[in-house]
Parts: C-alpha cells; sequence; structure tokens
C-alpha cells in the first residue's frame, strides 16, 4: 500500500515533479531497496515502470520521529485552508468518497462520516428478504443472524446488505476500482468485504465483478500454461481381419 500511495501520489502532482529532483520519506523501510530489489511481482514491475520516469529517491524515515509532518497537519492555517476549499470542490470529492458533512463547519473542527452503513440500515427495512431471515431468527433456523437494538439484521460480525437501491454494485465499484484500492483479485477482494458485508452469493457476485472488469482483462497478465499449437486428429482406418 505504500508504494501503491507513492504512484498514486507522483500521478496526482506529475506536472510538478516530472523533470524536478524530488525526495521521498517514507517509514516502510523496504521500499527504500524497491529500485534493487530483484524479485517483484507482476505490477510491482508496472508501477516501478512509472516510478522511474521521475527524478526522484526513497529514503526511509521512521514513524515515531516524523513529528514535523504531525505538527504541520495540526496548524490552525492547514485547517483554515481546508475549510475555505470546501465549496466546490471538495465538496464534491466528498460525493464521490459517499462522505458528507456532519454539523456545522467551525475553523477548529472538521468532522467527517461515511453514509453507506446508514443507508445499509434503512434500506434493510422495506427488504422482504431481510424480514423472511428476521422471523425464522425466534425459530432458532437462522443461528448465525442476530438483530441488534436499532433493529439492523446482522450475520455474525457482518452487516447484510439488501439487494435494494444499488448498494451492492456500489460496494463493488468502491473496492475494486477507487485510488486505494487498485483492482484487488476476486480472492483479495472477497476476503476484504467479508470482514464487514453479507449477502447471499456474495462471492459469485465478486468474481463476476472482477472477470467482467476491462481494466483488469487488459492489463493483468495470464499465469496458466499457454496451451501451444491444435493438433489434427487421427484419420480412423478400418482393419481388416
Amino acid at each position: 500500500m505504500e508504494l501503491a500511495a507513492i504512484v498514486h501520489t507522483l500521478k496526482i502532482w506529475r506536472h510538478y515533479l516530472i523533470g524536478q529532483r524530488c525526495e521521498i520519506y517514507t517509514d516502510h523501510k523496504s521500499l527504500k531497496y524497491i529500485f534493487t530489489q530483484p524479485d517483484l511481482n507482476l505490477r510491482q514491475r508496472r508501477w516501478l515502470e512509472l516510478v522511474k520516469d521521475y527524478d526522484i529517491g526513497i529514503n526511509y524515515h521512521p514513524g515515531k520521529a516524523n513529528v514535523v509532518a504531525d505538527a504541520l497537519s495540526k496548524k490552525q492555517g492547514t485547517v483554515n485552508a481546508l475549510i475555505g476549499s470546501i465549496h466546490p470542490r471538495l465538496q464534491e470529492e466528498f460525493t464521490k468518497l459517499n462522505m458528507v458533512l456532519c454539523g456545522p463547519i467551525t475553523p477548529d473542527t472538521l468532522e467527517i462520516s461515511p453514509t453507506l452503513m446508514e443507508e445499509i440500515k434503512e434500506a434493510q427495512k422495506p427488504d422482504e428478504g431481510i424480514k423472511e431471515i428476521k422471523e425464522l431468527i425466534p425459530k432458532g433456523k437462522a443461528k448465525s443472524f442476530r438483530v441488534d437494538d436499532q433493529g439492523t439484521l446482522w450475520f455474525e460480525k457482518r452487516i447484510c446488505v439488501p439487494d435494494q437501491k444499488n448498494l451492492r454494485p456500489q460496494i463493488l465499484t468502491e473496492a475494486h476500482e477507487s485510488a486505494y484500492s487498485i483492482h484487488p483479485g476476486s480472492t483479495k477482494m472477497y476476503q476484504d468485504l467479508r470482514e464487514t458485508f453479507w449477502w447471499p452469493g456474495m462471492r459469485r457476485d465478486i468474481a463476476y465483478y472482477v472477470a467482467c472488469c476491462d481494466i483488469c482483462n487488459k492489463v493483468k497478465a495470464e499465469h496458466q500454461k499457454p496451451a501451444g499449437l491444435l493438433q489434427p486428429l487421427p484419420v480412423p482406418q478400418w482393419e481388416v481381419g
């Protein structure tokens, strides 16, 4: 993820960094040797080709010693500058991230909270499938399910996502195509989503979504052994006894 953050930053600030010498400081020590590491996977090789377009140096800096960055992030001027850019560009970014501003904005506080969980809880109320599962819980036929104090249905520790308001496609899109997920495979994507969400056929939906991703089909290499050339079948012959 640290290398992905560097690649994402270089793409955003390309017009400032291209052709200029810049130094990158990270608390991830292995990134210091990324240019000399002999064994890289296909994704790291692709990112390294992009990174080599820049004149950069990657330096290791322990996280506990990074007090300067922490101090800068808490400066009053930084907060005021962020508040001043809320409309309209920051509001647009909040919309893309499915986030809203909560409460009045003051120069000292800026609270951001996601709305996805609240949308799921509201979408559970009219869903017939959720109602059927809730009716089975008192009968002991849905042992892994539970209902909390707010009436929200959970499968063990995972919230149940109903088939309402395009919530499932929204979750799949955010987990696969956002700038911070970087198109994971179906297995990795399933392992990440199953920590929080559940719905029937979730693994099948994830595998189908990844298989239909146009970017993954163009970029990701095939790991299967080539089938080789086609060979003609022998012509059957009659044996005369």
